[in-house]
């Protein structure tokens, strides 16, 4: 309990806390790097930078652009201070920090007393403002960024148009094959009553069957001169293997060389599923090679992996080859653009941060997915295809020569040195120059962090299921991102099943990428977490349900389209909300947990799209339910937004308590944080969003949106510091 001042006094209350207790609480950040040094698993992931997305968001937002980082120790400020007050001392006239004396007006015991507790940062970002922030080597791994993004567009989507089946095939029959296809079909396949497909010459729809054909003689027919099937005559499964019409899909696909049709319809889907579980695996695989190695060995070999596992694809020849090698294939996906994401975050200053996150997804990422349809139509051979999509995967062999280590990994790793000659790197190109002391301060800071990281090393994922307020969020998060996971894959692979043309429709998809994470940028620091992403995924759910509403076609492929980009949204809000919600000592390990949680959901996703072989409405009417169920579920979580964020297990028990259901950031009167000086502990006062920036929040799609955890460690605690001092500052003001 902090004893209250004097009546009188116009001394505002200091808790009191131990220096080395303080500088953890405001400089511990929960990475999975840190968790490594614990020997924990999970913090193996902290290299998947889904896992550790916006971990401490908000670092932007509390030094707005324009506004340089603050460097100088808050001590030598406070002498400055204290040099030019006209009023005497610090505690004037009793010696020390307390000055038993009384002070003057300006004196400012509390600024004075978190100061002390304070030890001089000097972290990454501190660097950046002397290398330069957004100088000519950032502006050249910015465009490095360019080919891995087209890396994972093509791992991701590739294997779309690799199975692709024709809508119309039938059995094939060798005594038939001079006659013309309609003669054909009229005389061997049975009509299929229930489906409206293929107009007779005479305006009757008609649409055969695909997977059985009439069980008679052919030669015998043919010798009677018989050119049209008796319905009466018995039928067969198909015996010679298919015959394709190949004006919606103009080239033969692995699926229709191997005859994935009819009874083994569900290969493709279940290859789909192997390649998720392939970027589980490697997820954690190249998370614990990235920790163990380095990021540069782990981005080249995931994406080399990729490269020789999609090259192998085109030389399969059945079923179990075709999904091994797209298991090796799923292993680059999680880390084949994200390793490289990150890299460059890390060297590019906060207030280039949001732009560099935003643009490269949704301009690299974006062109990249809209041009996959029209490189599968040009090439017109699913072989050549698969091997083009992946032969540029081979040139991440050359990453060490042109991207450096991550810094960030370096100093983890005690290599200071390596870091700071990174660093000189930059100082070179970028035509800059940097003290020795700065460096030196660097150095310093480095050893004095990597102690303090030690203190998360005690704590696992589990710790989230110990109380019953955490273990509902916690739950409620997991529900949601598989909600959202499922849907926005259901999504993607859906639209060979909305009656257009599939390679328009899947371009004009992709390109909502573009809107959506500018809608974002815009709106999610205005609108807070909570309701926009129920508003999206409600509405995704919505936009799903009305499709199964209208005519197949135009309508429903716009309705479909409008769903895709709603939760083309709510997916870029998805892990940034959980990195918020979860407490400072589990977030990257509950990110983690979650993440994976979400490839589980993406696993059934193509079973879901599957269901179009009974109906072409019901992957969109199981979409547009969970979307509905997710957006509902997101209201039972707090807003994280103008609140600081839960640092402790505590803390994350008590979140968001007192909060209405209906309390909208946008509508809600704004609380000064001031007002709160008094009533919460020093280590609360980690971060506040109540400023609203455009770059508030670093965000990105996915898959992108993602930073190391040591991002924003020196701004963040310095930032905290000196506003508590503020506060209290004012608060004194207030009382003279």
């Amino acid at each position: 309990m902090t004893p209250k001042p004097e009546e009188g006094s116009n001394i505002p209350v200091v808790h009191a806390v131990d220096e080395r207790e303080l500088s953890v609480s405001l400089n511990n950040s929960s990475s999975l790097g840190s968790s490594i040094a614990g020997g924990h698993s999970m913090g193996n992931l902290s290299n998947n930078l889904k896992l550790s997305a916006f971990i401490n968001n908000g670092f932007v937002g509390e030094c707005p652009a324009g506004e340089k980082p603050v460097i100088s120790d808050t001590q030598d400020e406070l002498r400055k201070e204290h040099k030019n007050s006209p009023n005497g001392g610090i505690g004037n006239g009793g010696g020390g920090l307390g000055g038993g004396g009384g002070g003057g007006a300006n004196a400012n015991p509390a600024k004075m007393a978190v100061a002390v507790a304070e030890k001089p940062v000097v972290d990454f970002d501190d660097l950046l403002p002397h290398v330069g922030e957004f100088g000519r080597y950032q502006k050249i791994l910015f465009l490095l960024m360019i080919p891995f993004a087209f890396f994972v567009a093509f791992v991701y989507f590739s294997q779309i148009f690799i199975t692709l089946v024709p809508e119309e095939h039938w059995c094939y029959v060798p005594e038939l094959q001079h006659l013309s296809v309609e003669q054909r079909r009229a005389l061997s396949i049975p009509v299929d009553e229930s489906v409206t497909g293929h107009f007779a010459e005479d305006g009757e729809s008609i649409s055969y069957s695909k997977c059985t054909m009439y069980a008679v003689n052919f030669t015998e027919v043919l010798a009677n001169n018989i050119r049209k099937a008796d319905p009466s005559w018995p039928t067969q499964p198909c015996q010679n293997g298919w015959e394709y019409n190949y004006t919606d899909v103009p080239y033969s696909t692995v699926a229709t060389d191997f005859e994935w049709v009819c009874d083994h319809a569900y290969l493709p889907t279940l290859a789909q599923s192997i390649f998720f579980l392939g970027a589980i695996v490697g997820g954690l695989l190249f998370g614990w090679i990235a920790d163990r190695y380095g990021r540069i060995p782990a981005l080249a070999g995931c994406n080399l992996i990729g490269f020789v596992a999609g090259v192998a694809t085109a030389f399969v020849g059945n079923f179990w080859q075709f999904s091994l090698c797209r298991f090796l294939v799923g292993f680059a996906f999680d880390n084949c653009f994200t390793m490289m994401y990150i890299l460059v975050l890390e060297y590019v200053g906060p207030k280039w941060r949001t732009f560099v996150a935003n643009m490269s997804i949704a301009l690299f990422f974006t062109t990249a997915s809209c041009a996959l349809p029209w490189i599968a139509y040009y090439l017109a051979d699913w072989k050549t295809f698969a091997i083009v999509t992946s032969a540029p995967l081979a040139l991440a062999i050359f990453t060490p020569l042109l991207v450096p280590e991550s810094a960030r990994w370096l100093v983890s790793q005690g290599k200071i040195d390596k870091a700071i000659g990174i660093l000189k790197k930059f100082e070179k190109i970028n035509s800059k120059t940097i003290d020795a002391k700065v460096y030196q301060e660097f150095s310093d800071s480095c050893v004095r962090l990597q102690e303090e990281e030690a203190a998360n090393s005690n704590y696992s994922v589990l710790d989230l299921f110990k109380t019953p307020r955490l273990r509902n969020i916690t739950i409620l998060l997991i529900l949601i991102w598989m909600a959202i996971s499922l849907v926005f894959d259901g999504h993607v692979r859906n639209v060979g099943s909305l009656g257009l043309d599939l390679f328009f429709t899947f371009t004009v998809a992709a390109a909502t990428e573009l809107p959506a994470d500018t809608f974002l940028t815009l709106t999610l620091d205005r609108w807070g977490r909570r309701w926009l992403a129920c508003g999206t995924m409600v509405a995704s759910g919505l936009f799903s349900l009305f499709a199964t509403m209208v005519p197949m076609g135009a309508y429903s492929a716009t309705l479909a389209i409008l769903g895709r980009f709603s939760v083309n949204i709510s997916y870029n809000i998805g892990l940034q909300y959980a990195a918020e919600l979860l407490p400072t000592v589990v977030r990257a390990q509950g990110v983690a947990f979650i993440h994976i949680m979400g490839y589980v959901a993406s696993i059934v996703a193509p079973f879901v799209v599957y269901l179009a072989n009974v109906s072409p409405s019901l992957p969109l009417i199981v979409l547009g339910i969970l979307g509905i169920v997710g957006g509902l579920l997101s209201l039972l979580l707090p807003e994280t937004l103008g609140h600081d964020l839960p640092q402790t297990l505590a803390d994350g028990e008590e979140f968001g308590r007192g909060q209405k259901i209906w309390d909208f950031p946008c509508l809600a009167k704004k609380v000064d944080d001031c007002e709160r000086c008094d009533d919460l502990p020093v280590e609360r006062f980690t971060r506040a969003t109540s400023k609203t920036s455009i770059g508030a929040s670093l965000r990105a799609s996915t898959r992108g949106e993602l930073r190391s955890s040591m991002l924003n460690r020196s701004i963040r605690s310095r930032v905290s510091v000196r506003s508590l001092a503020q506060c209290k500052e004012e608060q004194v003001s207030a009382g003279v």
